[in-house]
């Protein structure tokens, strides 16, 4: 006979069984439980041997109350930058949690930090993509994790001045970095790079910007507390600016291979026609075709031809310098346009690209989940200049898409210029 308290109990056991976090990564869920255990376990030591002033509950009101009125006013923002995120996501809770680990005890730390995902999670994500409970308990345990790293730093120099609060910036950034990074490389290994786990330049910029913000309010807080009013006007500016920026990345940037779009290469290349004429200069440019592409799509699925075309970007841009314009045509077409290059210098780097193109070994999955591994894929590549082959980018572009179908009927994984193509007509 089974007792109501027994069923009750199985119960339970069965919905804990179910939670979303044991379908992720073993490595990830060890962890991110470790995390959550040493926080919680920091949190109570504080708590046991750390008394709480008047002042510190003062500062941690004015904080909290600052921090909610900032989400709130900033939600929509938030919402949106949370949409078209594609890696990293800065939310600027730092601006509230330094300050908090370096103002008050560390568990009233966490309890901030615990309030701010809180109310994130309910205000700012909620209604486009709900916020699973272990993702927003792994998040706010990397950040009270490194306001308490802060807050020791500020401990050990015994005071919150300019260095004290630099170091403990420091110590919060390179917390945060390290514990966000191992969390997103151990939740997917086999797609992880420097900077998908690391975050880009500007993301980390935007966080260390976030945190100088942080830094003043220290100051203010501790000297002037009410004038740290002032601070949610320009976190909704930058915020907002953030937005402008990633709304314009979205406007130029193919989304599958993060190389310019066909439109933006275009204008681009205009742009660079129109300074070669006026300054009687001349460029290079290349159009790479990957050879049998459609058979990848068919054999393993869309989703692995994806991750090809993302390891042939990478590779071409590599391989360009930074002020050459490559874009993605659509399809499997790449382009390229390399300012102040010679064809013969086009020709050269046309090879490299095609060489290490033949090299790749791309790790993916099948539409169905099963790893596999790409390998001997080829790239055909025509190469063409200006003004040798055309006195506009149409012109241009068209001699080198006849130098792709002359390499494409020549055999394949061959890099051809426009002047091959010329003497085989003749």
């Amino acid at each position: 006979m089974v007792t109501s308290g027994e069923r009750s109990g199985q119960a339970s056991v069965r919905g804990v069984a179910a939670w979303a976090l044991w379908s992720r990564p073993r490595a990830w869920v060890a962890v991110t439980l470790t995390a959550i255990t040493v926080m919680l376990a920091w949190t109570a030591a504080a708590a046991l041997s750390i008394p709480v002033t008047l002042a510190n509950v003062g500062t941690f009101a004015l904080l909290t109350g600052l921090a909610v009125a900032q989400t709130e006013v900033s939600r929509r923002i938030e919402r949106q930058r949370r949409i078209l995120s594609n890696g990293p996501h800065v939310n600027m809770t730092s601006v509230w949690l330094l300050p908090a680990g370096l103002l008050v005890p560390p568990q009233l730390v966490a309890v901030l930090g615990t309030v701010l995902y809180v109310y994130l999670a309910f205000r700012s994500w909620s209604g486009f993509r709900p916020g699973e409970f272990h993702r927003v308990a792994a998040n706010a345990t990397t950040m009270i994790l490194s306001g308490f790293a802060a807050g020791l730093v500020a401990e050990a120099l015994h005071g919150h001045g300019m260095t004290a609060v630099a170091l403990a910036a420091i110590a919060f950034f390179t917390t945060n970095t390290a514990l966000t990074g191992l969390g997103l490389y151990l939740a997917a290994p086999e797609k992880a790079s420097v900077e998908g786990c690391l975050g880009n330049m500007d993301d980390n910029l935007l966080e260390l910007a976030t945190l100088c913000v942080g830094g003043l309010l220290v100051m203010v807080l501790t000297t002037e507390p009410l004038l740290s009013l002032l601070v949610i006007l320009p976190l909704y500016v930058l915020q907002r600016s953030v937005l402008i920026k990633r709304l314009e990345e979205l406007a130029t940037t193919d989304q599958k291979t993060q190389l310019l779009n066909a439109t933006t290469w275009q204008d681009g290349a205009q742009r660079e026609i129109s300074r070669a004429a006026r300054d009687n200069g001349s460029f290079g440019a290349m159009m790479i075709d990957l050879d049998h592409f459609k058979r990848i799509n068919d054999t393993y699925g869309h989703l692995a031809g994806d991750d090809v075309l993302k390891a042939v970007a990478a590779v071409v841009k590599q391989e360009t310098r930074a002020h050459d314009l490559v874009g993605r045509f659509g399809g499997e077409e790449f382009v390229a346009l390399l300012p102040s290059t010679s064809k013969a210098d086009a020709i050269v780097t046309a090879e490299r690209i095609r060489q290490r193109v033949s090299e790749l070994i791309i790790s993916t999955k099948t539409n169905e989940g099963a790893a596999v591994a790409i390998e001997r894929q080829t790239a055909s590549i025509g190469v063409a200049a200006y003004p040798l082959d055309g006195s506009s980018i149409e012109e241009v572009m068209a001699s080198a898409d006849a130098a792709v179908y002359a390499a494409k009927h020549g055999g394949r994984n061959r890099v051809v210029g426009s002047a091959e193509v010329a003497l085989a007509a003749a």
